[in-house]
């Protein structure tokens, strides 16, 4: 399912003049330099094709035939053919040892063989021979090696190279000629074997040439080489004496069509993509929706150009649903894959198929169970799933959350199911080690709260958006307490330094009897300060409170559901007593 739909992807864009996507056997690549050499094979100029500025220089991207695979011990015995990185175009090892060495004189013989083969199979094609030449002239090479661009060229691992005749506008690796060995790639040594190896294509249902080993697709963090099909050969994963992509026969012409596909999803200026955490997330509609351009950015950080841009986004989509200009793409089937790198693989973290209408449903109810009071400087309507997840993170930063938390947590988004338990768990664990519970955090709590009582019809009141009165759990009411006793202590004693919730809240929202004693004591001689009019205000708060407590007293100990809605109720009543003195004044 998961290739059928890249593989119907790709003819859409393929269908689309002005997709740019690049024809069967070819990718588009970045090469940072290119080696501008006159029709002799003499050395003029290792030109550097980069634009931009400081982090964001980049390289520019040709049309030239698609990546070969190679892995193993035989790796250094294929080469892509007039590009490749600097071991193979000039024999350059990555370290100084006699085996990177030897490595880099093997992977440099083999792209100078492929030259030669090509400069004999078009003898007419003068750029073909021009390249070869190079090659046959020992002293060109030093040439290049000497040039004032060289030592940049190297600083980058694995930098791409490839040919330009000087006056010619493309690149060698962008020849016509080339498409003539679209055809003419092989997977294996054994072209016998690969000629015979025709099947019947799981993807397209024809009787077409196999396709034994598949395209690598480069994700954040993963290998260059990784795949999202592979067979290891000899492991015990072959069946009926078949080897390798035999196994689960796809066409070539369906495998390049898919793995193209793939990576334009991932490519570096892909609108279809975002990363949370090892997650890499592509989606795709089957045709051409607003939705599509919209959904990167319920997920993804805020673009730092336009921080704005995810909350018009959001607005835009309960817009769509409100008014019903949803209805009219709400039956295009979309599509949306989850990628992490493992070793040499890619794992699929989730899969999910559906309609627009029904993920914009769920992506609009997670917003909802999301909204939560907040004070008059906080501006932001709606927060992206990486502000949520960058706020149960160690130091804020997404990448130290716990392994598969971002892929569940964006699974119960789209498909509107319970929150994974982690995320309460490590919610509450920041606020604990912080003393510190933010609105974010808060509406964390809630909305995993709200949709597991809805789900399994616990009978517990739904929390609110604001303060909640008539909500009497013992947890909410702990914190609704604690909230008032340090906002007397804060009145009492203005300026102070450090409040009850730096050296209690851990005591006070897992076992409240321990502390509560002391803290009520404290509050006594710091209502004494503030006398008046607001010793009374809060004197009635705190009983307005305390009625609500159990007969038999505090709780001893409170479940990590309690300990959130303790957390919710202290932000509700910190938020509405911080109203209520707007509203005074």
């Amino acid at each position: 399912m998961i290739l059928q739909a890249l593989y119907d992807y790709y003819q859409r864009k393929a269908a689309d003049t002005d997709s740019n996507i690049a024809p069967r056997g070819f990718e588009r690549k970045n090469i940072p330099f290119i080696i501008v050499i006159d029709r002799e094979g003499n050395f003029i100029n290792l030109e550097d094709t980069r634009f931009g500025e400081g982090n964001k220089r980049r390289s520019k991207s040709f049309l030239v035939l698609k990546t070969k695979s190679r892995t193993g011990s035989k790796a250094s015995e294929i080469a892509n053919v007039f590009w490749d990185h600097w071991g193979y175009v000039l024999g350059q090892p990555k370290v100084d040892t006699e085996k990177a060495i030897e490595d880099a004189k093997k992977q440099n013989s083999t792209f100078v063989a492929q030259i030669k083969q090509l400069s004999d199979k078009y003898p007419e094609n003068y750029q073909f021979t021009a390249v070869y030449k190079i090659f046959e002239q020992g002293e060109q090479i030093q040439k290049i090696l000497e040039h004032e661009n060289w030592k940049e060229c190297y600083k980058i691992p694995g930098c791409n190279l490839s040919f330009r005749i000087a006056g010619e506008v493309n690149i060698v690796a962008e020849h016509d000629d080339l498409l003539l060995e679209v055809e003419g790639n092989t997977d294996s040594d054994n072209v016998e074997y690969i000629q015979s190896a025709d099947g019947i294509c799981l993807i397209t249902g024809e009787r077409l040439p196999i396709a034994v080993l598949h395209s690598a697709t480069s994700i954040p963090g993963g290998k260059s080489g990784a795949k999202i099909v592979g067979f290891q050969k000899n492991s015990g994963y072959d069946s009926y004496y078949k080897e390798q992509g035999m196994n689960a026969p796809i066409s070539k012409k369906a495998e390049d069509a898919y793995t193209t596909a793939l990576n334009v999803l991932l490519s570096r200026d892909s609108k279809n993509k975002f990363k949370i955490a090892d997650t890499s997330v592509v989606f795709w509609a089957q045709k051409q929706t607003e939705f599509e351009n919209q959904f990167s950015f319920f997920f993804s950080a805020p673009p730092k150009d336009d921080p704005d841009q995810n909350i018009r986004e959001v607005k835009a989509l309960f817009e769509s649903i409100h008014t019903g200009k949803l209805n009219t793409e709400g039956d295009t089937p979309f599509y949306i894959l989850g990628l992490a790198p493992n070793a040499a693989r890619i794992s699929i973290r989730f899969w999910k198929t559906g309609k627009v209408a029904d993920f914009a449903k769920n992506i609009a109810k997670h917003f909802e169970d999301l909204e939560i009071v907040r004070s008059k400087s906080d501006e932001k309507e709606y927060f992206s799933l990486f502000n949520l997840l960058s706020n149960v993170s160690f130091e804020f930063k997404v990448d130290n959350i716990p392994p598969n938390l971002s892929a569940k947590v964006i699974e119960s988004v789209l498909d509107g199911t319970k929150y994974p338990d982690t995320l309460q768990q490590q919610c509450i664990r920041r606020i604990r080690a912080e003393q510190h519970v933010n609105r974010i955090r808060a509406a964390i709590l809630k909305a995993y709260l709200n949709r597991k009582d809805t789900i399994y019809n616990t009978n517990e009141k739904l929390i609110t958006m604001s303060l909640d009165l008539e909500n009497k759990n013992q947890g909410y009411l702990c914190g609704r307490l604690f909230a008032v006793l340090e906002k007397i202590q804060e009145d009492a004693q203005p300026g102070i330094n450090a409040t009850i919730k730096d050296r209690y809240y851990g005591a006070a929202s897992s076992t409240p009897i321990t502390v509560f004693g002391r803290l009520l004591n404290l509050t006594n001689h710091h209502l004494a300060k503030l006398g008046g009019g607001s010793k009374t205000y809060y004197e009635k708060m705190i009983q307005e409170i305390m009625t609500g407590v159990n007969s038999n007293g505090l709780p001893a100990h409170m479940s990590l559901d309690d300990q959130s809605r303790f957390a919710i109720g202290y932000y509700h009543q910190r938020q509405d007593l911080f109203t209520k003195k707007d509203k005074n004044n």
